[in-house]
């Protein structure tokens, strides 16, 4: 395949084409294709229609990398109906887990987390699909609650985190439930599966790589930052921005990208963001770190995504993960997403997850058991010390005896007694 379509889209003219369910072309003033087009519209219908039949092609042959230049581009994969062929190829799970399905087996236990996964898909579907019957969102619901516990079900050491509903109702909007089932257990096992440990401690491992970033490309910013915490992009990078963003066609053009590209990517997006808003960031003073914080947690707006993806991915390329400073990267555990999907084209196995999982988890249970034999040390550390004290006064003395060297300590002992009198 050759190159990517390039498509430069005045600002004037508005592509919504395929971002909604059924959309059309609609422009500034509110017209619809129906309309006369002009010829420059005209020129940007044919380029996306162009860019639709490279996709095509590029899914027929599975050619990935082709694939990953296309929804890296300006306006990503454009609609619905092509992200339906193109990210089960982007994810290659149309084949790996052939052998699911929404039929519920009576071996499959209950997962323990169920009971919030309903609190949450009741709150589901707030921003999107917009003006759908009642009876159609209800549905969807339940959609929505079958592909979580299904997967969930199957795989029940994974730990449900709030905000997973956000990815999986997104994969469920695009792809339908019988095709997202897959996609949601290949990026739950394959992408987000330090999100789904035991405990968010890896995830805000990942989070210290945005300091990083920055640091490496605008230290005077990083300065600025101070010791600001970056807790600030945890929502927004734990469900894939899923949280966070509100537009259906924003989302899902965000997730021709992110399923593109490697997990560690979408870390790297949140400090282009950061990067993009240097100005509006540096007139916050230093000594307001609450309002800092405040400002840094909200995504840019409006939200420039293509322009976000483009920098990104030059920031990716300029530094990747183990070029960065500070020994981020270095913190990060072997067993984690993030390093076991640097090989793009390593065949992973279900197997493989599970034992990376159960590795991390492993890793996990050690450091909470030394941090709390660490905490138990510090607070008692005074009778501890005395009691250590001890232990070493007797060792000593047992010692000195064994050498038969008490005699002579006893000795040197009152010497120094008689020396001190005389001085009195």
């Amino acid at each position: 395949m050759g190159h990517p379509v390039d498509q430069h889209i005045d600002s004037d003219v508005t592509t919504e084409l395929g971002n909604e369910p059924n959309g059309v072309l609609e422009r500034a003033d509110g017209t619809t294709e129906n309309s006369p087009l002009s010829a420059r519209e005209q020129e940007i219908l044919e380029t996306r229609a162009k860019k639709a039949i490279a996709i095509r092609q590029a899914c027929a042959s599975r050619d990935v990398e082709g694939l990953i230049r296309y929804a890296t581009s300006e306006g990503g994969l454009l609609e619905d109906e092509l992200r339906q062929i193109a990210w089960p190829v982007l994810l290659r799970c149309d084949d790996a887990f052939r052998d699911l399905n929404l039929a519920y087996s009576s071996d499959l236990p209950h997962h323990g987390e169920e009971d919030q996964v309903e609190l949450d898909v009741n709150r589901s579907f707030v921003y999107y699909p917009k003006d759908v019957p009642v009876e159609e969102l209800q549905t969807r619901k339940k959609e929505l609650s079958n592909l979580i516990t299904k997967v969930l079900r199957e795989f029940p050491m994974l730990c449900y985190f709030q905000g997973y509903h956000d990815i999986v109702q997104v994969l469920l909007l695009v792809l339908g439930e019988k095709k997202a089932l897959p996609a949601v257990a290949q990026i739950s096992l394959f992408r987000i599966r330090d999100y789904m440990l035991p405990s968010l401690s890896p995830a805000v491992k990942h989070l210290h790589l945005i300091p990083a970033i920055i640091e490496t490309t605008d230290p005077g910013l990083r300065h600025h930052l101070g010791n600001i915490q970056p807790f600030f992009a945890l929502a927004a990078t734990l469900t894939l921005y899923a949280h966070d963003i509100q537009e259906y066609s924003n989302i899902a053009r965000l997730f021709d990208f992110l399923l593109a590209r490697e997990p560690v990517v979408a870390i790297y997006l949140f400090a282009a963001m950061i990067l993009s808003r240097k100005k509006e960031l540096l007139e916050i003073p230093e000594d307001e770190p609450e309002m800092l914080h405040f400002t840094l947690s909200k995504l840019p707006n409006p939200l420039d995504l293509d322009g976000h993806i483009l920098r990104a991915t030059q920031l990716f390329e300029d530094h990747p993960p183990e070029s960065l400073p500070l020994g981020a990267w270095k913190q990060i555990p072997w067993c984690s997403v993030l390093k076991t999907s640097r090989d793009r084209y390593s065949n992973s196995t279900v197997k493989d997850a599970v034992y990376l999982f159960d590795k991390q988890s492993q890793q996990i249970r050690n450091e909470e058991r030394k941090q709390k034999a660490l905490g138990f040390l510090w607070k008692n550390r005074r009778s501890l010390g005395s009691i250590a004290l001890a232990i070493l006064v007797g060792a000593a003395s047992i010692y000195v005896r064994k050498k038969g060297l008490d005699t002579s300590i006893w000795s040197y002992i009152g010497r120094i007694q008689k020396t001190l009198h005389s001085w009195t």
